[in-house]
């Protein structure tokens, strides 16, 4: 391989990854009426071009290296941590009515949108509701808007909830398992259109590992570890 070749392939696969075939018919409507476009006017040409590159990258499905010890608990969304409380988990996902750790991870358009496993397991509970669609960053957002609430067991016993939530813009929740499912730590279990937040509900005494604004990354930045629940972290911004 020649000196200019490996900085050039590490550039492609940046640029050019992956799309997630949920995003295939939308950016294939995008495309159409840009061209549709150009019939009537060349900027507006240039921006359906511009918007199409934007639909393209908002459903990007890159590959992600995925951490492998037991009991790590990992963010299923891209995004910043928006949320860290001690809240009552909902009553779909039968964790009981102790107050525990929700870790929730805020998705905005640019996000990759491609939500994974946080742990290993199997999917005990998924329960859809309807909602409104309040901006997602709000914590109400967890009880008003429309949601889709998995919760997974591990082989040892202990279970983690994970709850997709639709934002201000996103109008579409997709989740690809169902109950019963087995699930890989960092397997794509769903997909939010367009904005949103997914919250993680911890089991009792495990604190995050993660700090209010600290960036996620969907299967590989670290939530918390069953093994050593420890105390939470703080974090400084500088």
């Amino acid at each position: 391989m020649k000196f200019y070749e490996r900085p050039l392939m590490n550039m492609l696969k940046i640029v050019a990854v992956p799309m997630h075939k949920e995003g295939r018919k939308f950016v294939a409507i995008f495309a159409a009426i840009t061209l549709l476009l150009a019939l009537i006017w060349e900027p507006l040409f240039w921006l359906g071009c511009g918007a199409t590159v934007w639909c393209y990258y908002f459903f990007r499905d890159p590959v992600r290296v995925i951490p492998q010890q037991e009991g790590l608990v990992l963010s299923p969304a891209d995004g910043i941590v928006s949320l860290i409380q001690e809240v009552v988990a909902p009553p779909e996902l039968d964790l009981g009515d102790a107050p525990v750790c929700r870790v929730s991870v805020f998705m905005n358009v640019f996000n990759c949108h491609v939500n994974r496993a946080p742990i290993a397991g199997t999917v005990r509970q998924i329960a859809y509701h309807k909602g409104q669609f309040l901006n997602a960053s709000f914590d109400k957002a967890s009880e008003l808007n429309e949601r889709n609430s998995l919760m997974i067991e591990t082989e040892a016993g202990a279970r983690i909830g994970v709850v997709q939530i639709a934002g201000l813009v996103a109008r579409r929740i997709v989740c690809f398992v169902r109950e019963g499912d087995p699930v890989r730590i960092g397997h794509r279990f769903g997909l939010i259109r367009f904005g949103s937040r997914l919250d993680v509900y911890l089991p009792a005494g495990v604190s995050p590992l993660v700090c209010v604004g600290q960036t996620a990354v969907a299967g590989e930045t670290i939530l918390a570890d069953l093994a050593a629940p420890g105390t939470a972290r703080k974090g400084i911004a500088e």
